[in-house]
């Protein structure tokens, strides 16, 4: 019996107000971090991916392997996907030529196929039920491939749609105010509106996160990435430690 209530224990966060903050703060610092490294550092975007693509891999293994819910391990990890999926996706739809659009197209296709298949294996998308190594390494995985869609998708509406990152960021916003109406006054599945709620952050934090650091004359406010970054950290690790998150209820 206690085998069984272990292996039930979820080891990612309860979904609060705190929670989405939280995660538009992360998704913010995996552009500015992810551009600092490829851009300020000039390292480029596939060196830089595969600097991060490790930190992810290694995050996501000690994740997987703990025992309980550790919020700081947890944000980290949260932070590697954002990371490697800026520098990722500034690779292949820059580098690669496949362009914002493509690149967008091809990831949302990836984000779907994740969900479908964790949804047809194990019978359910719910973060209720992550309270399993198999189960966790899906819901990395549809994480790993919503953070990347996120920043080819800002890229598509700030840069492909002229709307600039102050309007896109605008949009964006729009869509999770209408995701928590939904959520708020309507029956439709809380696991799909949880998904479309936690794509769409990503692409408010590129934007966001473009509008921070990127040139006056390409409508940024041309800060420094790497103090942008540490002040995205700080405030991270701050709401962390002053808003203690509990870990998700597990379904049974």
């Amino acid at each position: 019996m206690d085998t069984e209530t272990e292996q039930l224990v979820s080891k990612v966060p309860h979904v609060t107000l705190v929670f989405w903050i939280v995660k538009i703060f992360a998704t913010t610092l995996g552009e500015t971090g992810g551009d600092a490294l490829s851009m300020s550092l000039d390292l480029g975007y596939l060196i830089s991916t595969g600097i991060f693509a490790i930190i992810f891999i290694a995050a996501v293994a000690v994740q997987i392997k703990a025992n309980k819910f550790h919020p700081a391990l947890y944000w980290l990890t949260i932070v590697a996907t954002t990371t490697v999926g800026t520098t990722l996706a500034d690779y292949s739809t820059r580098d690669l030529g496949i362009g914002y659009t493509g690149g967008s197209a091809i990831l949302l296709t990836c984000v779907i196929l994740s969900l479908l298949v964790w949804r047809w294996v194990t019978g359910s998308v719910s973060v209720e039920t992550v309270s399993t190594p198999k189960v966790e390494m899906f819901y990395w995985v549809t994480i790993m491939f919503s953070q990347t869609l996120g920043t080819a998708l800002g890229d598509w509406f700030a840069d492909s749609l002229d709307l600039g990152y102050l309007v896109a960021a605008a949009v964006f916003g729009a869509g999770l105010l209408i995701t928590y109406l939904l959520h708020r006054f309507t029956g439709i599945s809380r696991a799909l509106l949880f998904w479309v709620a936690f794509i769409l952050t990503r692409p408010l934090g590129a934007v966001v996160g473009d509008f921070l650091d990127k040139p006056l004359d390409h409508g940024g406010l041309n800060l420094s990435r790497f103090t942008a970054s540490a002040v995205l950290l700080v405030l991270i690790v701050v709401f962390i430690y002053i808003f203690p998150q509990k870990p998700a209820e597990t379904a049974h």
